[in-house]
Parts: structure tokens; sequence; C-alpha cells
């Protein structure tokens, strides 16, 4: 079998102590926060106004100390942090559709299409003092003479057009053609990002301090030199350890692959999981929609959201695990229409680099 294995253990080396700080006092804060959870279900009107009052304290506490650590790292970008205070209730109302256990299969297709519609805004076309293009774009009206519109938006061709989505395969499949998507839509020259496929997972019968990440090659599917000099975008609906994204990076680096930047695109992170990848990649920006506090022993993140991956794609049955052609079938004729040039850049991708 030819894979890549990285331990928890090394991605820790990476943390600082500060880090390690950091991480306890937050552990500390979530813990008193767990312990308010069990008062909520009081049939008791006043224990249980007395313990919502302290659990929006504990989490106004926490979002304190997560703006003031990341204020300190100037390569994760949380846009609840950043962006301005009037886009703000937008973020959380969003982030608390994703959370609920309600929200179905195509609503949550949804609201992680409108999630990475934000980050792409918050990463480029939200920047300011560039230069304008111009679209001129043909319209259905013909009488009296066919009509044309004037349209002028940011000129960003040059900070996306060197762009590859790198997908680290099942869950970030959709959410790396969304972003594929908002990058062709705003280039002036409708850029279809060009796609490596990564088969990259975690061994869940460890726990988070020992977990293993393991990148199948076999079952991966890229170029090596299609990624040297490129911007590599990467889009994970959920952050958790940071382990896959730098297991697979760590590979293209030793492999000789030097890219020109890092960009990791998530709906959610956690504080870890942020910190483990700035720290163990050189040149590489997180972009995160919502930042939660800790991760539980199993290495998912609290209070979190589930399996996104499961969220969009629906649960595998453990027998027969679906190729990534299944997959994309499993879509269904409106997501199909709606990413046709991605489609095609994938197959295009699988088929020329099938072992």
């Amino acid at each position: 079998m030819n894979k890549v294995i990285l331990k928890a253990e090394d991605l820790d080396g990476y943390l600082s102590a500060g880090d390690r700080d950091s991480i306890s006092r937050m552990d500390s804060l979530y813990a008193n926060a767990m312990a308010v959870f069990a008062r909520l279900s009081t049939d008791n009107q006043a224990e249980r106004h007395e313990a919502e009052g302290r659990l929006i304290t504990l989490y106004n506490d926490m979002g304190g100390l997560m703006q003031e650590i990341c204020r300190e790292i100037p390569n994760i970008h949380v846009y609840s942090f950043i962006a301005p205070q009037e886009s703000h209730p937008e973020a959380s109302h969003l982030i608390a559709k994703l959370r609920d256990p309600r929200t179905d299969n195509q609503e949550f297709v949804y609201y992680t299409q409108r999630a990475y519609e934000m980050l792409f805004k918050l990463a480029w076309s939200g920047l300011h003092g560039l230069n304008k293009n111009y679209l001129i774009v043909k319209t259905p009206v013909t009488n009296p003479v066919q009509n044309y519109a004037v349209h002028k938006i940011n000129n960003i061709d040059k900070k996306i057009e060197n762009t590859v989505m790198c997908v680290m395969l099942r869950g970030s499949l959709l959410p790396s053609m969304i972003m594929s998507k908002e990058i062709e839509e705003y280039s002036s020259n409708s850029y279809v990002t060009p796609f490596a496929l990564f088969k990259i997972s975690r061994d869940d019968s460890k726990k988070e301090n020992n977990m293993e990440y393991i990148l199948d090659l076999d079952r991966s599917f890229f170029k090596l030199d299609a990624l040297n000099g490129k911007d590599l975008v990467f889009a994970d609906p959920m952050n958790a350890t940071g382990g896959s994204l730098v297991t697979v990076v760590k590979y293209l680096l030793d492999a000789g692959v030097k890219p020109r930047s890092i960009l990791f695109f998530n709906v959610i992170a956690a504080l870890k999981g942020a910190l483990r990848v700035v720290r163990a990649l050189e040149n590489c920006d997180v972009y995160t929609l919502w930042m939660d506090p800790v991760l539980n022993e199993q290495a998912y993140i609290m209070p979190g959201l589930g399996d996104a991956g499961d969220r969009i794609n629906g649960r595998d049955a453990e027998s027969k695990p679906r190729n990534i052609i299944q997959l994309i079938a499993d879509y269904g004729g409106n997501i199909a229409n709606l990413y046709r040039n991605q489609l095609r850049e994938i197959e295009k991708t699988v088929l020329n680099t099938v072992k």
C-alpha cells in the first residue's frame, strides 16, 4: 500500500508554549460551559434562566479569548472577528442553521454554499484599492436593438488565476467545487481551476492525542508538476485538528513541490486545528467563518455540528464506500448542472492520472 501517515504527536510538536497555554485556558472555560449544559434541561424556569445567563457569559469569555489569540497571528482570518459588525449576525445565523440537527441535507448544502461565498469575499473580492474589470454582458432584450449591460467588478485575476483546488476527499468535494465556481465567476476570463484530489482519512479508532492521518496515494489523483509554483486552495468544511491538511502539504513539500501560497477555507475551525496549521506550514493562511473553542477526546469539534461530510454527502455503507464518481452522481442534476465546468475538470483529473 502506497500511504503516508502523520501522527498527532508530530502535529503537537509544532505548537509553541504559548499555544499550549491558550489551548489549556480554552479547555478550562469550555469545561465550565459543559457543567452548565445539564442545567438547561431543568423545568425550573428561574434555574434555567440563570443557567442561560451563565452560559452566555462563558461563551462571551471564550469568544474574547479566541479574538485575543487570533489578533497575534496574522495568518488566521476569522470572519466573525474581522468582518464589519453589521455582517456578524448573518454569519452567526448561518452557523446556527448548520449546527441544528433539524437542518436536512438540502438545507445543509444551501447554507454551505452561502458560507463559502462569504469566505471567498473575505479572502478576495472584499479587497480594497484594486483596479476594476468591466464586464459587458449581452442581455435577452432585443427590442429595438440587442441590449448590453456594463458591470464593474474588482480585478482580482492575478490573485485567483494561479490557483489549483486541492480536494481532501470526501467531505471537502462539494465545498471545493463551490470555491472553484466562485473563482470562475469573479474571473474576467471565466477561469476554471484545475483540481488535485487527495484521499486522506484519519484513524477514528484512535483518540485525539494519538490520532493518525493516512494519505492513500493509490486512491489520489494529481500531478506534482501541475502544483509547483501554484496557489494551493483547500476547502474543508471543518478543521478539527489540522492533521489532514498538514499531511497532504508536508507530502507535497517533501516531493519537491514549492507552492506560491497555501489557503485553507473552513466553515468552522477549532482553535487548536487553526493553530497547528499555521505553525506547521509556512506561507499558509487559514480563512474560517467561525471558530469553535475545543476538541473532545475523539478529535471532534465542540460544540461543532456533527460530521459535515455525512451531512453534505449522506453516510456511506461501511462495506461499500462510494468512489468519487458515485459520490458526484449522488449529488443529483441540480448540483451537476450548477458546477458542470468543475465536474469536467475533476473528471479530466481522474482520467488523466488514473493508476
